[in-house]
This record gives structure tokens, sequence and C-alpha cells, in this order.
């Protein structure tokens, strides 16, 4: 048990490996292909053939081998598999590859065999006599250049022997008049796009979650496993050293090691960038990613109160321990703060959990995580490097003791919380109605109740010392949740005091209650959860239209609609003078079976188009070139854009004065 939740941590992020963009600069996603595969036959006599398969890859990128690589982070090895029976025909051994050695791999960093500019397969098969089988091959493979790698793919060939005939793809997949169709519509001709490029706006982003990992590393900090590690440390290498200045050295040397270790486990998360353009919106919504995070943080939450210890295996750091005795120099003391960093993880686990939930299930992928494990690993070396500068503050740290536990179990509570989110995200995807607004609340506020009663001395677990008074800091951050518990109780109510503006994006929407709202759009306003009915609607009172491509589970959607839509001004101007079109991407609702078909990719390939969340990310993709939420569009009723479309917009006045601009614009066309 005390494994499995570490085992889960570090798995789920190959899970989301594929949650980043692959990015030519010109602020569009585009899709890479750098490889094409050939197929031929060679007939060496009446039952005898060989397959030969050619990779040829465009220079700077490399195919792997079938081979496996003996490390830790490994490329994905190319997989030859074939349709063959004892009816049809018979493998003659094992598919061949050219016979190259080892190469170094700047990726990987590590000696491994991969092949560049044309690589050549060859199969043989024996064909049953009298048999004329329809030979299906299957490729399975990834190719990386310098920097990245690209999401695994499978090519397919379909060899007919008799007719010496070759064809690429999934051609069993059918296409029919009615995908085409389909397809067809979602092209909705938008006018003017061409006039906005796509702008990057992850700057603050990448800032902001550098701060958020750096408050989780001041966290950290005061927990069991990390504080007293403080005065040990830098006393160790002050004392220790030869002379004052090594040792100063020896300490600022160790807290930066761990820094970069903290921004090292990043780094297998930037291996593979998406060429889907939905990857992270499909990651930020999936329903079986958001189950496991619940489960997680369930498991975190436990661990903090006591019940039990998530560790890595220790033979990990009694190994890195022994590095660190045994070798001497910088590399010594890279081994020590390795050690540390294995050994604190019960503690630092459940916070980096947060972060890795946190960034991965949103638009800045692995470099936003990346900036949020160096705030994490630089709040954690700074006060290595501090106090070795400046010993006499060492005088000024509390002493260790039952505070740190206090610290431990509530950020347990905090986790238990956080839990229920990634719970609650499941649930208005899948729209199962399990916490609705108000029970998700409730939930929070009974959360707030058993930390008020931890605090104030109610209730222990198993980890508290004997009890003592309460501290003044214990006392004063019991008497905060209780007034963030006294904050949540309106939002139980079915009056506008339920519109909890501090908290927005955290609950499920307004519209998701248990109470009838007599809508399900934001503060009640009239929503089409259609594009053509929202069209004709404006056609009929001749209205522009704003489309709002929004999610059950954005974060920032809720923001907009609970804190700038909820101005007076902003939500007169939507509720009068637009048609509001809403358009979830996350819904995993099923189409019905007549709505549902295969979209044609505009450079090739299918995606089963099965959701209305499919349809709509699509929709978006496809007409503005963008696939981030919330993303609001200004349209007149025969689709011209009225200016320029705009993302998460904090600023009230901003916005409105947006919407006025598409006003003003819709009505000067009118007259004209």
């Amino acid at each position: 048990m005390k494994y499995l939740a570490s085992l889960l941590l570090f798995f789920i992020p190959f899970i989301q490996l594929q949650a980043q963009y692959f990015d030519d600069g010109s602020g569009d996603s585009q899709m890479a292909d750098p490889i094409s595969w050939e197929a031929s036959v060679e007939k060496e006599n009446d039952s005898i053939f060989t397959l030969i398969f050619t990779a040829n890859l465009e220079d700077g990128w490399h195919l792997y081998s079938q081979k496996e690589a003996d490390i830790d982070i490994a490329p994905i090895a190319t997989t030859f598999s074939y349709n063959n029976t004892e009816e049809n025909f018979e493998l003659i051994g094992e598919t061949t590859e050219p016979d190259i050695e080892p190469i170094y791999d700047k990726v990987f960093e590590a000696d491994i065999t991969y092949f560049e500019h044309e690589a050549v397969f060859r199969q043989q098969i024996k064909v049953q006599p009298e048999s004329d089988p329809e030979i299906i091959a299957e490729i399975y493979f990834s190719v990386c250049d310098d920097e990245k790698c690209l999401p695994p793919e499978t090519e397919r060939f379909n060899i007919s022997l008799e007719d010496n005939e070759i064809t690429a793809g999934f051609t069993d997949l059918e296409i029919s008049e009615k995908d085409k169709e389909l397809t067809e519509a979602l092209n909705i001709n938008v006018s003017g796009m061409e006039k906005f490029a796509p702008e990057e706006e992850e700057g603050n982003n990448f800032l902001n979650i550098f701060l958020l990992g750096f408050i989780g590393g001041l966290i950290a900090l005061l927990t069991p496993c990390v504080f007293p590690m403080i005065p040990l440390t830098v006393s160790f290498f002050t004392k220790g050293a030869k002379n004052r200045q090594k040792g100063l050295v020896n300490a600022i040397l160790y807290g930066f090691f761990i820094f970069i270790i903290y921004v090292l486990l990043s780094l297998p998360f930037h291996l593979l960038d998406s060429v889907n353009p939905e990857i992270l919106n499909n990651i930020s919504t999936n329903v079986t990613l958001n189950i496991i995070f619940f489960i997680i943080f369930i498991i975190f939450a436990f661990s903090f109160f006591g019940y039990y210890e998530i560790t890595l295996p220790s033979s990990w750091s009694n190994k890195m321990d022994d590095k660190a005795s045994s070798v001497g120099g910088f590399v010594g003391i890279f081994f020590m703060a390795l050690t540390l960093a294995l050994v604190s993880f019960s503690c630092t686990g459940p916070i980096l959990g947060s972060l890795l939930g946190g960034s991965l299930t949103s638009d800045g992928g692995a470099m936003q995580l990346s900036m949020g494990m160096a705030g994490f690993g630089l709040a954690l070396a700074l006060p290595f490097a501090l106090f070795a500068l400046f010993p006499n503050w060492l005088n000024s740290l509390p002493k260790s003791g039952g505070w740190l536990n206090t610290v431990k179990v509530t950020l347990g509570f905090i986790e238990l919380g956080l839990a229920f989110k990634f719970l609650s995200n499941a649930d208005l995807v899948e729209h199962w109605g399990l916490l609705k607004r108000e029970i998700f609340l409730g939930i929070w506020i009974l959360v707030g109740l058993g930390l008020m009663a931890y605090l104030f001395g109610f209730i222990r677990f198993p980890h508290d010392g004997p009890k003592k008074k309460i501290s003044k800091v214990r006392f004063g951050v019991g008497v905060l949740t209780f007034l963030f518990v006294l904050y949540l109780i309106p939002g139980l109510t079915n009056t506008s005091a339920a519109n909890l503006k501090l908290l927005s994006g955290f609950p499920p929407p307004l519209f998701y209650s248990i109470y009838d709202k007599g809508t399900e759009a934001p503060l009640g306003l009239e929503a089409y959860k259609d594009w053509d009915k929202g069209l004709e609607a404006a056609r009929e009172q001749n209205k522009p239209i704003i489309l709002d491509f929004t999610g059950w589970a954005c974060v920032n959607c809720r923001k907009m609609e609970e804190q700038v839509w909820s101005n007076p001004e902003v939500f007169d101007v939507l509720n009068e003078e637009y048609i509001l079109i809403s358009l979830y991407v996350d819904d995993r609702k099923e189409l019905p079976e007549a709505a549902q078909f295969n979209y044609l990719k505009p450079k090739g390939g299918i995606k089963p188009i099965e959701t209305i969340g499919d349809k709509w990310a699509t929709f978006q993709t496809l007409n503005f070139k963008n696939n981030s939420q919330p993303f609001y569009v200004l349209l007149d009723n025969d689709v011209n854009l009225l200016n320029e479309p705009v993302g998460y917009t904090p600023n009230e006045s901003e916005y409105l004065t947006w919407l006025q601009e598409g006003l003003t614009k819709f009505q000067e066309t009118a007259v004209k």
C-alpha cells in the first residue's frame, strides 16, 4: 500500500506525455510528418515471399530499432505485427532491420540503436498451398529529433499477393457520403479570421505556476520530513569543511543541486510533443484520469493524517546515501541532495502531486510543469544556501516539534478538499449529477469543520504528541477556517449570495444545482448549445452572436461567468444585445447515431466524431485555429467576424468594451 500512490503518481505522467504542441513558430499547431513508409513484395518462389517496408526520414529525425533500449526512460521501439494464422500464412523468422551500431542519442542521453534517412525492414513469409491471403501488416513506431519525440503512430499496409496490390491506411474504415457531408458542415467559412493570427500568451501563466510552485516549496519546508534537515545539513557543511569558505560553497552547491533535481524531474514530460490540437483538453477532462487523481489525493490525505506513510523504496535512498558517502566533491554533494529528495518524498510527494495535477491538466503542458517544479525546488533550496551564508539565523528557527505534524495534518485536509475537485470534473463531463454545486460545497464545509475540530483540539490523529495548550498560530488558523466555512454556507442557498466569487472556477457552475434554475446557462442567461440553432435564432432576431467555447471542467470559464459576466453592465449586454451560443468542448455525451461520423482532417487522416465534445472541439479548431477555453468570438448572423476573438479576460471593463465594439460594428454593418 505504501508504494501504491507513488507508483500511480509516476505512472500518470506517461499517460499525459502527449499534452503538448508541436510549434513551428507561426502560432498555429501544425502537423509534423517527418517520416513516410513504403511497402513492396519480392517473390522467392510459389510459397515464399519477402515483405519489404522502407522508412524514409527527413534530416535530423530518428526511427528507433525493434530492440528495447536498456535504460529507464527509453524511446518507443519499432514493432511489426501481422495477421498471420495457420490457415493463411506463417512468418519465417523475425522481421530484420539494418545492422548498425548504437549511437549516442541527445534526447535520451544514452547509446541507442536508431536509423536516419532510410531504413529497410524485411519479413519472409510462407503462404499455405492454394491460399490467397489478404496480408495486413501494422507498424507501430515513434520518431524523434535532437529535441523532442512525436507521439507513437501506426502505419498499416494491406497486401494482396494475387493481385500484386498494396494499399496503405485503414481501408476497412469506410468513408460514406454522410461522413463527407457532415465533415463539410463543420466548416462554417468564417469571414475575417485571416486578420487575426493566434497569439501566445503563456508568459503570465508560467510566472503564476512558478510562484505557485514556490509557495508549495515553502509549505513543504514546514513538514516533518524537511524542516529538521535544515539546521542539521547546514551545520554539517559549515562545521565539517576544512574552512568556512569551503563550507559555504558546499552548502550553496547543495541548495543548487536540490533546485536542479526538481527541474530535472519534469524533463521526461518534454520527450513527446502532441500533434493533436485537442489533446490538452482531452487530458484535463478525461474521466478516468480525474478519478485516478481523486483516488490519489484521498490516499495522500490519509497519509498526511498519519495512518500510513507514502514512501519510495528505501533501497533507492540507501543507494543514493552510499553514493554520497563514497564519492566526494561536487558529485557527492549532488547525491546528498538526491537523497534528501527521496527521503522527503512522503511529505513533498502529495504537494508535487497537486502541482502535477494542476499543470498537466491545463494549457501549459510540460513547460508549465517545469516552471512549477523550478519554483518548488528554489523554495526548498534557498534555506540551505541562506542559512549557510548567515548561520546566526539558525538561532531564530523554531524547534522541531508537534507543530510540524499539525502542518502536515492541515495539508491532509486541504488535499481531501482538492480531491473532490477532480471527482467534480468527471461528474460534470459525464453529467452524473452526483456532485451538484450545493453538494460539493457541503463536502467542503464538512472538510472545513473537520479541520476546525482538529485545530481546536477536539479530534486527534495517530502522530499527534501529548495534548498541550493550543498555540496562538494554531488558534488563528482555526479562526480563519471558521470564517471560510461561514463564507461557504450561502453557497448552499438558492439566492444571489450563492455566487461565491472568490471561489469561481472551483465549485461546479451555478446552474449545475439541486435547485431549479430555469435554464442550464450561467446566471440565468439563455444560451443555445448548438451552433445551427443559435445561428437560426440570431437571424430571426437580427442580433449578433457571441460564440462561447467553454468546458464543464474549465476553471477560467467559471471565473469569467461568475466574476465578469455577473457585472450588471456586462450581463445586460449579453442578455439583451447578443445571442449566446455556448459550446462545451469536453462534453462526453454521445451524439445520436445519425449525427456520428468520421471527420476527414484537412491534411489527411480520420477522426471519429462520437460525442458532443468531439464535434465542438473540432468545430473550434477547424474554424478558429484555436483550442483553448474560454474562447469568445463575436459574429454577425452572416458569419462575419466583428472583432478579434479573446480568451480569458478578467478585467470587466475591458471585456465590456470588447462586447460594445462588436455591437457597434454589427450596427454599422446593418446600416450599410
